[in-house]
């Protein structure tokens, strides 16, 4: 069974973490969206859209040790900025090990997942194509 990750197109096989819609609305242009460390409220927070717009979208990511999203691909540009805990993302078989402050950019259609080396949260973009 696949599953669609956040609206995105993203397909993965039954994925270890979801990305949850809440009731919080997206942000809107000219709003300040908080991007502070969670802290000590990590362990008790959900992944959630930021913003979505016609050619962006925008997500915190948030994973808890050992927790991961499979590998998947999305159509357009990715960014993943750890904000805090560590993060390995990996890309096209390639290896990249996140700490908080560190980004990593990949192509469009570039098989990666995300696992969580320790409580992380990140902003995820994505590059929606037209």
């Amino acid at each position: 069974m696949q599953d669609k990750l956040s609206g995105l197109g993203v397909t993965a096989q039954r994925p270890a973490v979801r990305l949850v819609r809440m009731a919080l609305p997206h942000a809107t242009p000219g709003q300040v969206i908080d991007l502070q460390p969670l802290g000590a409220e990590l362990g008790a927070a959900v992944s959630h859209a930021l913003v979505k717009s016609r050619d962006l979208e925008l997500m915190r990511l948030v994973l808890g040790y050992g927790k991961s999203l499979p590998p998947h691909r999305v159509p357009g540009e990715v960014t993943v900025l750890c904000l805090e805990g560590r993060l390995e993302v990996m890309v096209d078989e390639r290896r990249h090990e996140l700490t908080a402050g560190q980004l990593v950019l990949f192509a469009g259609d570039a098989l990666h997942s995300v696992l969580a080396l320790e409580d992380a949260s990140a902003l995820v973009t994505v590059v929606l194509p037209r």
